[in-house]
C-alpha cells in the first residue's frame, strides 16, 4: 500500500497520474495546503520542506520498515523503479527520460508556478514580471513542442514518468496566457495523454478531494501558501 499525501496541485496530479496507470493500491491523504495543514509536526516527519506531494511506501522492496519520501520527482522515479514500468530499461532510454524529468523540475514547473503566481495570486500586478515568466513559459512549450516533432512521447516509443511530470504543468495553460494552438506538437501529445483512461482517473480523484479546483486566495491563506521564511523552519 502506497500513503499519497497530497492535494490537487500539478506536483500532486503527477503522482496519481503514475499510480493510476500502474495500478498500485495507494490510499490518498488529502494535505488542504490552503488551511496550513502541510505545517503539521506529522506531515514534517515525512515531507522537511513543507510542501507536498509526500509518499510512504510500507511494502518497500528491501522488505525493511515503511520509507518515505518527498519532492515529486524522486517519488515519481522511485515508483518506476519499484514496478519496472514508465521508464526504459536500456541506458540511452533511461538517461533521456531522467534529463526531460530533470527538466520539468528545474525549469517547467517552476517558470509556469511563476506566472502563475505573479499573474493570478499576486496582489500587486507587476507588468515586468508577468511578461518576464509568461515569456519563459512560453519558450519552454517551444522546446517541448520541437522535441516532440518526431515522437507520440517525449521519450520515443515509451510513455514515461518525463511525461506524467509535465502534463500536469500544461493543464493550466490557459492560465498562463498560452495557446496550445501555437505548439501543435505539444497539443497532439497533451490531447493524446488527457485521453488515457488512466489521467482522466487521477483527475477524478481530484475532484473528489477538492471539487473546487484552484484554490480562491485570501488573506490568510496567502501568508500561509507565499508568506513563509526561514523563522517558519525554526519554529
Amino acid at each position: 500500500m502506497i500513503d499519497l499525501y497530497y492535494w490537487t496541485t500539478p506536483n500532486g496530479h503527477k503522482i496519481t497520474m503514475f499510480l493510476e496507470e500502474a495500478g498500485l493500491p495507494y490510499r490518498l491523504i488529502p494535505i488542504h495546503i490552503g488551511k496550513g495543514e502541510q505545517f503539521q509536526p506529522d506531515f514534517l516527519k515525512i515531507a522537511p520542506n513543507n510542501r507536498i506531494p509526500a509518499m510512504v511506501d510500507t511494502a518497500p522492496a528491501d522488505g525493511g520498515a515503511p520509507l518515505s519520501l518527498f519532492e515529486s520527482g524522486a517519488i515519481l522515479l522511485y515508483l518506476a523503479d519499484k514496478t519496472g514500468q514508465f521508464i526504459p530499461a536500456d541506458l540511452r532510454g533511461r538517461n533521456e527520460a531522467l534529463q526531460w524529468l530533470f527538466w520539468q523540475m528545474g525549469g517547467l514547473g517552476p517558470m509556469a508556478g511563476q506566472n502563475h503566481h505573479f499573474g493570478t495570486y499576486a496582489p500587486e500586478k507587476l507588468p515586468y514580471a508577468i511578461e518576464r515568466y509568461v515569456k519563459e513559459t512560453a519558450r519552454l512549450y517551444a522546446v517541448l513542442d520541437r522535441h516532440l516533432a518526431d515522437r507520440d512521447f517525449i521519450v520515443n516509443g515509451h510513455y514515461s514518468i518525463a511525461d506524467m511530470a509535465c502534463y500536469p504543468w500544461i493543464v493550466p495553460h490557459e492560465r498562463q496566457q498560452q495557446r496550445l494552438e501555437d505548439f501543435p506538437n505539444l497539443k497532439r501529445w497533451f490531447d493524446a495523454i488527457a485521453a488515457r483512461p488512466a489521467t482522466q482517473r487521477a483527475y477524478a480523484r481530484a475532484q473528489e478531494v477538492n471539487p473546487a479546483g484552484a484554490p480562491t486566495v485570501n488573506d490568510e491563506s496567502r501568508k500561509l501558501l507565499f508568506g513563509q521564511d526561514a523563522a517558519t523552519v525554526r519554529r
